[in-house]
């Protein structure tokens, strides 16, 4: 029985990907006979992600966010060959145009989650997927979380239900160096391949303060204890790896330059090298002023740069030198308080981080918290103002979609309504910042990926076919 429910599956699988249009991943590039004599292949793991099939489709009299600080009343939107086409009033349709009347509707860019654990620590959580974390040592730059990562996770098709279109997924935050994450289009795939954005950046996951210092200091049951007992220990286990990953890269420019005998090979120095090369984005969780004010001095010494502070409940404290520095936060709206690092967390954080003029963005850490980011966020809207923070909706908007793209190295093509870039648009029932609104369509690449009034147009991930109730509504 086993066996026949699998191909059921598959066979089910292969009808809702042909109802869609097509497969949403194309067979990619062949694969090169290694040559040891050739430099390392930097992509060995390139996405194979094609958008799916897509109309022409032109949305009209919207409330329109357009994720750069506009907001345009009764304003159409075309969608048109995946991209956007126009932005206006009164726009024409194309011949062939899907027309959506959103009269009393909103209409925004797709948010954009630049924390996520999908996929690495999917639904159901039990020990056999959890996938996030390589704690066999507090350095472990040499793994990579795609490699970890369950294409069938149910929890992507929850977080498309809120109107997320592309997510950064991270490995967890036990290690100083945890290895790079990757980012994602929100997309039905049969493979993690599938669904990675074309061409973003790689991403490196660090973190300080607590945790590397309690899970290795400490041990837990899996591993003995040992460096680093402390914040100097952990300190001292950046500067460590980074004066290797220095000279690795010298070695490779040489050889670049001027030939010679190939460097070895070193999977952990190819990712920190690509970190020092500008090549690689450092995401880091860090809770503490003090300890990103270390960070960014420690970031100087050996001329890197921190993308992103994840979680960063202390960011308030030091916003003007995370703008000076060039550093987004990402930040929950209002979790603090569980651990000592995070007890000095405030609900005005996000605004705060915002009103100095530094990059804020609000992420969810959860498989719970994504499937409602337009809540979270307006969370942090409704604080601000309480404060005297007055932020425009339409600014704020802002911290889910052109931010967090700015973090991934992906603005220039998705995080806001502009010609040109990727159709990654959710029409919402109402104002976006209403606890009763929900996303009513979602698009991405102008596909229609999710329509909550059409069962037969939300994708179903294998593992919840033939289970009515949980995800599959056929």
């Amino acid at each position: 029985m086993m066996i026949r429910r699998n191909w059921v599956a598959l066979a089910a699988a292969a009808i809702f990907l042909t109802a869609c249009g097509g497969s949403g991943e194309s067979d990619g590039p062949a694969i090169k006979p290694f040559t040891p004599n050739e430099p390392f292949d930097p992509d060995p793991y390139p996405s194979t992600y094609e958008a799916f099939p897509n109309a022409p489709v032109l949305i009209t009299n919207a409330t329109i966010l357009d994720g750069e600080g506009a907001k345009i009343d009764n304003g159409s939107l075309l969608l048109q060959d995946g991209k956007i086409s126009a932005i206006g009033a009164d726009l024409e349709a194309p011949e062939g145009a899907t027309v959506i009347d959103a009269s009393g509707r909103w209409v925004t860019p797709g948010i954009i989650d630049n924390h996520s654990h999908l996929g690495a620590y999917p639904s159901p959580s039990v020990s056999a997927h959890q996938d996030g974390n390589e704690i066999s040592g507090p350095v472990t730059a040499e793994v990579w979380v795609e490699h970890g990562i369950w294409p069938q996770d149910p929890g992507f098709d929850r977080a498309l239900a809120g109107g997320v279109t592309s997510l950064q997924v991270l490995p967890g935050s036990a290690n100083l160096f945890g290895g790079r994450g990757i980012t994602l289009k929100n997309v039905p795939a049969r493979t993690v391949q599938g669904m990675k954005f074309p061409a973003a950046p790689y991403t490196l996951k660090m973190a300080c303060g607590e945790n590397p210092k309690r899970v290795y200091g400490y041990g837990n049951g899996s591993i003995p204890g040992g460096a680093p007992f402390s914040r100097m220990g952990n300190m001292a286990g950046y500067r460590t790896a980074w004066i290797k990953a220095a000279e690795y890269k010298r070695k490779w420019d040489k050889y670049s330059a001027e030939g010679g005998e190939m460097p070895a090979r070193d999977l952990e120095l190819d990712t920190l090298a690509g970190v020092l090369a500008g090549e690689i984005l450092v995401h880091m969780h860090c809770y503490r002023a003090d300890e990103m004010a270390q960070i960014m001095d420690l970031s100087k010494e050996f001329g890197y740069k921190v993308t992103a502070f994840h979680h960063a409940v202390e960011s308030y404290k030091i916003a003007d030198k995370l703008a000076d520095y060039g550093a987004c936060s990402s930040m929950w709206a209002d979790w603090w308080g569980f651990k000592m690092e995070a007890y000095d967390g405030i609900p005005e954080n996000i605004p705060m981080v915002h009103n100095a003029g530094a990059c804020a963005i609000v992420h969810s850490d959860s498989d719970i918290g994504i499937q409602r980011l337009n809540q979270e966020a307006a969370k942090a809207w409704a604080d601000g103002k309480r404060v005297g923070i007055d932020v425009p909706i339409e600014e704020a908007w802002e911290w889910l979609s052109l931010n967090p793209a700015k973090s991934l190295g992906i603005d220039a093509r998705t995080g806001s309504l502009k010609p040109g870039k990727m159709a990654d648009v959710v029409i919402w029932s109402g104002n976006p910042f209403s606890v009763y609104t929900k996303a009513d369509q979602v698009f991405i690449d102008g596909a229609l990926m999710y329509d909550r009034t059409d069962n037969a147009a939300r994708p179903v991930r294998d593992f919840e076919l033939g289970q009515p109730g949980e995800g599959d509504m056929k």
